[in-house]
C-alpha cells in the first residue's frame, strides 16, 4: 500500500511563497534558510495565510485557534520581521512580505543575536548567488516576456541633471521627492553589505543608509529593525550616497514607494544580477542614458571605474557605453572631471507601475500566478480587495489583458475585457 508523504511546515511555506508573484524556487538551501528564521509549526501557519493583508480574526479562522492566540503569534512574527503589521482604521492588518525585497533583507537590517547571521549569510549566498535558480525565477518574468515587470527600478542622480533636464523629471522619478513625501521613514543596515561583512568582503560604502517608507517603515521601526528618521536626515543620507557613487534602487512603483536602497556594484545583489543576467533586464532603468563627448573625453577611465554595472569600457582612449546594460543612474557623469559625459533622454520612456497592487498584478500576469493572486482561498478576500485587483487587471495593456483572462478562465472577465479599447483606442467589433 502506498504511503502518503507528510510535507513539513517549511515545504508547505515554500509552496505558499511560490503562489505569489515574487516566489522562491524549492531548494534544500531554502529550507535551511527558513529553519533558521522560524520553526516548522510557525512555517506551517504562515503557509495558510493569504497573499493579501489579513487580520488576526482571519488568521485565527485559518489556524483554528482563538483570536487572542492568533494575535499573540502574529505579533511575535512581526517582532521578528517575518510579517509586516499595518495599523489601519483601528485594526491591525498583517502581510507576509516576499523573500526579496522582504524578509531576507529584514533579517540583516540590524545586528541580531536571535539569528545566526553568519550562517544565514552563507546559506543565502549559496541560494541566491551560486544556485542562480532564485535570481532567474525572480527576474525572468515568465515565458515570452521580453522585458518583464521587476520589483525595483533605478533613480537618476539628481545633481547631474541640468536645469532643463530637471524640469522634465517627474516627482516619482526623484529619490528626493520620495523622501520628502513619505509619511514615515526608517533607516537600517544595508542588507547586501551587511551580508558581505560576514563574509569579510564588504566595501567601505556607508552601512546604515538603506531606507523604508510608509507602512513598512512603521512596522520595522516599531519593532526595532530600523531607526525612525525625518525627511531632513533622509536627504542628508541621500547626499552621502551620491558622494559615495551609490545607485538609488527603489520599489518599481509611482505611488507610495516602500523602499530605496543605496547600492554599490560590488555587494548589491540587484546590481550583481544586472551584470550577470542583463538579458533578463533585472532592474528597470531610469529614463536617461549617458552620452560621450569624444572631443572632450581623454580616456582617463574614471567613469569606467565608477560604473556599478560595468556598462562602460575604454575604446581607443574614449569611453563607450553599453546601452543594453546601462541603468541610467548618472554615477558616471558625476565621476567625470572633464564634463565629457552628459545625460540624454532615452528614445522610449520607461513605464513604471502605478502602485504595489498594480505591480503585483503585472508580475503575476507575466509569471503565470494571477489566478493565485486573485483566488487565494486560504482566507477569503473582501469584495473591495477583489474589485481593486480586478480594476488593475482591466488597466493592463491589451496583450497582457488577454493573457490574464486566459489564466483566470473567466467568461465574465473575457466579456468585460473584450469590450475595452486596445492601446490605439480601437474597440473590438460587435
Amino acid at each position: 500500500m502506498a504511503h502518503r508523504t507528510v510535507k513539513s511546515g517549511h515545504d508547505q511555506l515554500v509552496e505558499r511563497l511560490n503562489r505569489a508573484p515574487q516566489g522562491a524556487p524549492p531548494s534544500a538551501l531554502l529550507n535551511r534558510v527558513l529553519r533558521l528564521l522560524m520553526d516548522d509549526r510557525e512555517a506551517a501557519r504562515l503557509a495558510l495565510i493569504p497573499i493579501k493583508p489579513f487580520t488576526a480574526r482571519q488568521a485565527a479562522k485559518a489556524w483554528k485557534v482563538d483570536e487572542t492566540t492568533a494575535r499573540k503569534q502574529l505579533d511575535d512574527l512581526a517582532g521578528r520581521a517575518l510579517l509586516v503589521d499595518i495599523e489601519r482604521h483601528d485594526t491591525t492588518h498583517y502581510v507576509l512580505p516576499p523573500p526579496m525585497a522582504g524578509f531576507f533583507e529584514f533579517a540583516f537590517m540590524r545586528v541580531r543575536t536571535d539569528v545566526d547571521q553568519a550562517l544565514l549569510t552563507e546559506l543565502l549566498h549559496q541560494y541566491i548567488i551560486e544556485e542562480e535558480d532564485f535570481v532567474k525565477a525572480l527576474f525572468g518574468g515568465g515565458v515570452d516576456v521580453v522585458e518583464p515587470t521587476q520589483l525595483g527600478r533605478t533613480f537618476v542622480q539628481e545633481p547631474v541633471l541640468t536645469s532643463d533636464q530637471a524640469a522634465h523629471v517627474l516627482d516619482y522619478e526623484r529619490a528626493s521627492a520620495v523622501i520628502r513625501d513619505a509619511d514615515s521613514i526608517g533607516v537600517g543596515m544595508c542588507y547586501c553589505r551587511h551580508k558581505q561583512e560576514h563574509r569579510g568582503q564588504a566595501c567601505d560604502a556607508p552601512m546604515d543608509i538603506c531606507m523604508t517608507f510608509g507602512t513598512s517603515a512603521k512596522s520595522l521601526t516599531r519593532h526595532g529593525h530600523a531607526r525612525a528618521i525625518d525627511a531632513a536626515e533622509g536627504l542628508d543620507l541621500l547626499d552621502q550616497a551620491y558622494d559615495h557613487g551609490l545607485v538609488q534602487f527603489g520599489e518599481n512603483v509611482r505611488q507610495r514607494v516602500s523602499f530605496i536602497c543605496h547600492c554599490c556594484g560590488c555587494c548589491c545583489e540587484a546590481l550583481l544580477a544586472q551584470k550577470r543576467f542583463a538579458h533578463l533586464h533585472p532592474v528597470h532603468t531610469s529614463n536617461w542614458l549617458p552620452a560621450v563627448n569624444d572631443h572632450t573625453c581623454n580616456g582617463c577611465g574614471l567613469c569606467e571605474k565608477a560604473c556599478p554595472v560595468d556598462a562602460i569600457t575604454m575604446d581607443d582612449a574614449t569611453a563607450r557605453i553599453d546601452t543594453d546594460l546601462c541603468l541610467g543612474c548618472g554615477v558616471c557623469v558625476r565621476a567625470c572631471n572633464r564634463q565629457a559625459l552628459s545625460l540624454e533622454a532615452r528614445a522610449a520612456r520607461v513605464i513604471t507601475p502605478v502602485n504595489t497592487a498594480h505591480r503585483y498584478v503585472l508580475m503575476a500576469t507575466q509569471r503565470g500566478t494571477l489566478q493565485d493572486l486573485i483566488f487565494d482561498n486560504r482566507v477569503l478576500w473582501s469584495h473591495r480587495a477583489l474589485a481593486a485587483l480586478l480594476g488593475s487587471v482591466l488597466r493592463l495593456p491589451g496583450v497582457q489583458r488577454t493573457l490574464a483572462t486566459r489564466q483566470l478562465g473567466s467568461r465574465y472577465l473575457e466579456k468585460l475585457v473584450g469590450g475595452l479599447p486596445d492601446e490605439n483606442g480601437r474597440r473590438p467589433a460587435s
